[in-house]
């Protein structure tokens, strides 16, 4: 009869749970490939208690507050991937007004925006940290010492030649990225001369287009490609190939830097299709944007989120109340 009694309230529990105590997913757009993965990863990683529905913004701020107003009547969390970093003070303080809960995660809003409330959070990873990764990873394929380049200076000029793929002019993350790989090179003493920085808006297919005029203007120049992302190094090589570069040079059967078409591409991110190509001997090494571990992170708050639980009680350390960093990761 005991037993009886608690399965009899256990499933009154749960047909009288508040229909809030759920989680809605809202992602900037699918068409991005690591974004796209992301979300999947969230999706895998929730348990029971998240019964997330997702939504695709399709790159527009527009169409994902109508999204979040859509949720407003049953989510008890949201998490958040928002389209403008600057569109976070409008949705923080409607989500405060309705006492929602919210988790932003891969575009990082202002702290003062953050601040506006004591439950809006942020998950993700340092951009900074991203760029002097890439460039620390540069500086030892061109043996490690700036006052004496290896033969990947293809014009024994102590200099490293660079073109630049620049995610989206304005963007934070672009411009940290931009901005600390260049002045990495500097503080380590390594001369770098930027041929061209050419924004393509984190695309591949714009970064393919692209390539072309560059390679055109600046060929026999090119020693580096650095890219903001593993999308758009992804289109660089893809050009880059059908130019006559990452040929087996040597005839050992194998891509890579023993080759003297081989160029240096370095990307951010670790997509699937990126880390296939380094094993492939095509790209150099990207930097892991570890959406996987940051995917478990954001899961954890929501659960505690959800369950009012303590906050100290995370799996992951959270800095001044508000942020979870996961570190990135090379890939080489």
């Amino acid at each position: 009869m005991k037993r009886f009694l608690l399965l009899l309230f256990a499933i009154l529990s749960l047909s009288c749970s508040s229909p809030r105590e759920e989680g809605a997913l809202f992602l900037y757009n699918t068409e991005d490939p690591y974004v796209a993965v992301f979300g999947r990863q969230i999706q895998m990683e929730s348990g029971p208690l998240l019964d997330i529905r997702t939504y695709n913004a399709q790159n527009s701020q527009i169409i994902q507050n109508e999204s979040i107003e859509s949720e407003i009547v049953r989510a008890g969390v949201m998490i958040i991937n928002p389209v403008d970093r600057l569109g976070a003070y409008t949705i923080i303080r409607r989500l405060r007004s309705e006492d929602i809960p919210v988790i932003f995660f891969n575009r990082e809003p202002l702290a003062e925006d953050l601040a506006l409330w004591d439950k809006a959070f942020y998950v993700g990873a340092r951009a900074e940290q991203s760029g002097r990764i890439q460039a620390e990873l540069v500086m030892d394929l061109f043996g490690a010492d700036p006052r004496e380049l290896n033969r990947h200076d293809l014009n024994g000029n102590n200099i490293i030649e660079a073109v630049i793929l620049k995610g989206e002019q304005g963007h934070q993350d672009a411009e940290i990225r931009t901005r600390e790989v260049v002045d990495a090179f500097a503080e380590k003493g390594f001369a770098l001369h930027i041929l061209i920085t050419e924004v393509a808006n984190w695309k591949r297919q714009e970064a393919y287009d692209k390539m072309k005029p560059i390679l055109d203007q600046y060929n026999g120049s090119v020693e580096l490609i650095i890219s903001n992302n593993d999308a758009m190094a992804l289109g660089a090589v893809s050009l880059m190939r059908q130019s006559g570069f990452f040929r087996d040079d040597n005839g050992d059967g194998v891509i890579g830097k023993d080759d003297l078409s081989w160029r240096p591409v370095v990307g951010i991110d670790g997509l699937e299709e990126a880390q296939d190509m380094i094993e492939q001997g095509y790209m150099y090494g990207t930097v892991l944007n570890d959406s996987h571990t940051q995917a478990k992170a954001i899961v954890d708050l929501a659960e505690v989120l959800l369950e009012g639980g303590d906050l100290d009680d995370l799996s992951y350390p959270l800095e001044k109340g508000k942020y979870i960093w996961i570190d990135y990761k090379v890939f080489q």
